[in-house]
C-alpha cells in the first residue's frame, strides 16, 4: 500500500496510428489513442477508450505520481491532443528517464521485463497498430495490461533489491542501481 502522502497511478497508451502515418514523430500528438490502461491499487486495471481521454487525464491528474515507460517521451505527448497533461507531466515518474539519466543510453522495456524479470512483453506496438486496423480491441487491451503488468512488476523490483537488469549489447546482463 502507498505510504499516506504518496499515491501512485501506473499507466500505459496505445496509438490508432503509426508515426508514420501522422508525418513523423514530431506529430505524436495526432497519432490517437486506441486504448489506454491504468492501474491503481484501490481501482485495479482500468481500461480508457478514446472518448474518454478528458476524465483519463483528470483522473491520472489526481494523483501524487505518474508512474509510466516513455510516458513523458510518449504517452503525455499523444494524450495533450484531448486536453491539457501539465499535470501529468508534473507528477511523472517516468522509468525510462530516470534510467537514461542514469546510463546515458535508452532501453527497452521488453529488455528490462526479460532481464530483470524473466518476462519478456507479449507484443509490440506495431502489432497493436494491426490489432487496431483489424478491429482486434480485445487484444490491444490485454497487451495494454500486460505492459502495465510488467511496469509494475519492475518498480516494484527495483524497490526491493535497489537495481533492475537490462539486457546489455554482449548479451550479458547488466545491473543499473535505482532509487524508485
Amino acid at each position: 500500500m502507498d505510504p499516506p502522502s504518496i499515491r501512485e497511478v501506473y499507466y500505459d497508451v496505445e496509438t490508432q496510428h503509426s508515426a508514420e502515418e501522422v508525418g513523423g514523430w514530431g506529430n505524436v500528438h495526432l497519432m490517437k489513442v486506441a486504448v489506454a490502461v491504468s492501474w491503481y491499487e484501490s481501482d485495479g486495471f482500468r481500461v480508457w477508450d478514446e472518448p474518454s481521454m478528458p476524465q483519463f487525464i483528470s483522473y491520472l491528474g489526481e494523483f501524487n505520481r505518474v508512474v509510466s515507460f516513455n510516458g513523458d517521451g510518449f504517452d503525455s505527448r499523444v494524450l495533450s491532443y484531448y486536453g491539457d497533461v501539465g499535470l501529468i507531466r508534473k507528477k511523472s515518474f517516468d522509468i525510462l528517464t530516470d534510467l537514461k539519466r542514469s546510463l546515458g543510453h535508452r532501453l527497452r522495456l521488453d529488455s528490462l521485463a526479460q532481464a530483470t524479470l524473466g518476462v519478456g512483453k507479449t507484443a509490440d506496438g506495431m502489432m497493436s497498430l494491426q490489432w487496431w486496423k483489424e478491429g482486434r480491441i480485445d487484444e490491444i487491451i490485454r497487451y495494454c495490461k500486460d505492459d502495465v503488468q510488467v511496469l509494475i512488476d519492475l518498480v516494484a523490483y527495483g524497490r526491493k533489491k535497489g537495481y533492475v537488469r537490462y539486457g546489455g549489447r554482449s548479451g550479458t546482463p547488466q545491473i543499473v542501481s535505482v532509487r524508485w
